[in-house]
């Protein structure tokens, strides 16, 4: 039976139950490993190698430690045409895969992938042998991140294989997402709800900006979230946001400041990206302003966010009608959105700048967090608005998943 999706679904809850279907793991995880095999083979790759914590996550389901400063370090999976994955991971992790992963056939212990004679072991040692075996020694393998130390271990040990692109691979097959894993993604985004209304109720003067976020990453792990949706939770007050500081300091909050919160969720490793901006006491009027610019620029872009449009229509949509407030040249700069699954941020992105940037069409089953972001200097109680929402590309008009109160006493 198809759990909930792009028709209409909701978070039903976090636990099993025996009196409604949820969450179908075992199909999350076979739909995974066919979108990655279909991406391998439309890539002409022979094999792939993954590093990135969320491809690992996406192609074996391990949910393992992470260590602050060790990202693309700690595990790693190869997955070949027609087979299942090998999981590669931290020996801190293998006992607890052997143990309770039933659906991982194959899983080696291998080193911390930094000391770089450790990695010239790992691929003499550990990853030649496992190559071998698969007759993968040879050929095209797509890695999707790695370090100059295992690319130079890999021309060592492994002369014939060539290395191409793997992070596309990957990308691609993250980019449509199933009904599983929108289903997931709902119940991420109740949690995210949940931390960003805490904050929210916790933001008043006399407080600093670390203590509500405290107050906020409380709840997420009472709720059962994995992590924030950012390593460092995001509480900015007042001038804070005037440029705005990416996380949560000393700073006491005083009356008239506004206020942003962007912590959101992860849950089953999937990401709620939600942000809200509220203001202590009363708002004076060119804060009024900004807000509603940046409600109406988010409005307008999420109505373009439908089948036979762009991510550039999108875009296009939020700077005009930010425009029309006369603050087109205040948009921070950065991308207006993202997208977003086992990824916290992942392509396609709404209004990225940067060279190389590309347009695409959206499609139904597509995921984005969507947060346009005005900031006015030399404002008494910061002139700082982002708002940031969860729309589902469906069929028809998009869907907001996530559904925190905007902010009435904002609103012009």
């Amino acid at each position: 039976m198809s759990t909930t999706g792009s028709l209409g679904g909701y978070a039903k809850g976090p636990f099993a139950v025996d009196w409604e279907d949820r969450y179908d793991m075992a199909r999350l995880r076979r739909d995974r490993i066919a979108a990655a095999q279909r991406e391998l083979a439309a890539a002409g790759a022979d094999g792939l190698m993954v590093w990135k914590d969320e491809n690992v996550r996406y192609l074996t389901s391990l949910r393992a430690q992470l260590i602050a400063g060790k990202t693309m370090a700690l595990n790693g999976a190869l997955l070949q045409p027609g087979a299942d994955p090998v999981l590669l991971c931290s020996g801190g992790e293998i006992d607890k895969a052997r143990a309770g992963m039933d659906w991982i056939a194959e899983a080696h212990a291998i080193p911390i992938m930094e000391q770089a004679e450790l990695v010239d072991g790992f691929v003499r040692s550990i990853l030649r042998p496992i190559l071998a075996a698969r007759g993968l020694d040879g050929g095209r393998l797509g890695v999707d991140a790695a370090s100059v130390s295992f690319i130079e271990a890999l021309r060592t040990h492994l002369p014939e294989v060539e290395v191409i692109d793997g992070d596309t691979i990957m990308q691609r097959a993250r980019l449509i997402k199933t009904d599983v894993e929108i289903a997931i993604i709902e119940e991420a985004c109740a949690i995210g709800d949940a931390v960003t209304q805490r904050a929210l109720d916790e933001t008043r003067a006399g407080r600093r900006e670390l203590e509500v976020a405290g107050d906020a990453m409380q709840t997420l792990f009472h709720l059962g979230g994995e992590m924030a949706h950012v390593i460092t939770p995001f509480v900015a007050s007042g001038e804070h946001m005037s440029p705005p500081h990416r996380l949560a300091t000393d700073k006491l909050m005083r009356n008239h400041d506004l206020c942003f919160i962007d912590i959101g969720a992860m849950w089953n490793g999937y990401f709620a990206d939600i942000g809200r901006t509220t203001v202590i006491g009363r708002p004076s009027r060119q804060q009024r302003e900004i807000y509603t610019a940046v409600y109406e620029g988010l409005r307008a872009g999420i109505d373009k966010m439908r089948p036979g449009l762009t991510n550039a229509d999108a875009a296009e949509a939020v700077v005009s009608k930010i425009a029309e407030f006369g603050l087109a040249d205040h948009l921070f700069s950065l991308f207006i959105g993202h997208g977003i699954g086992v990824g916290a941020n992942e392509p396609p992105y709404i209004g990225e700048s940067m060279p190389g940037a590309t347009v695409c069409e959206f499609e139904p089953n597509m995921v984005f967090a969507v947060e346009p972001l005005v900031w006015v200097p030399d404002v008494g109680g910061g002139g700082g608005v982002r708002i940031e929402d969860m729309v589902l590309v469906t069929e028809g008009e998009p869907r907001v998943l996530s559904r925190v109160e905007y902010e009435e006493r904002l609103l012009l």
